[in-house]
């Protein structure tokens, strides 16, 4: 099968996306490392402190994502938080008020993340191609 690949000369105007399987895997292992963490310090991950920091980590690793890896990282990233970091330990529980809030929040997240990024990636290439 011939598969046609652009060639590309000199820099190219906007950075090439991370593949969604790789992003969730970073985003992953960022939230288990943050609600390990948020329990050696003796804090639960559940509480609102480690939602806010969890949130800013799920943004910062989906800088180099497509936004349909969005719905995906906040799901996985709750599931890591909500085995881990809320009471029961170590099971996956339905808390209604709480877990919405949780997987909009990192959804938010996820998608302020990667939309800051592309915009970001746009406004740079704008400037390097407009002299």
């Amino acid at each position: 099968m011939l598969e046609w690949k652009p060639v590309h000369f000199g820099r190219r105007p906007v950075p090439e996306l991370s593949a969604t399987s790789s992003v969730w895997a970073v985003s992953t292992a960022a939230t288990l490392a943050v609600v390990v963490s948020f329990d050696l310090v003796g804090r639960q991950g559940g509480t609102t402190a480690g939602l806010v920091v969890l949130s800013l980590v799920v943004a910062l690793a989906s800088t180099g994502a497509r936004l349909a890896a969005a719905p995906g990282t906040a799901l996985l990233c709750w599931a890591v938080l909500n085995a881990f970091g809320a009471p029961p330990i170590g099971e996956i529980t339905w808390a209604a008020p709480h877990d919405p809030v949780r997987i909009a929040t990192l959804l938010a997240a996820a998608a302020t993340g990667t939309a800051a990024a592309r915009i970001a990636h746009a406004r740079a290439a704008y400037g390097r191609l407009n002299p």
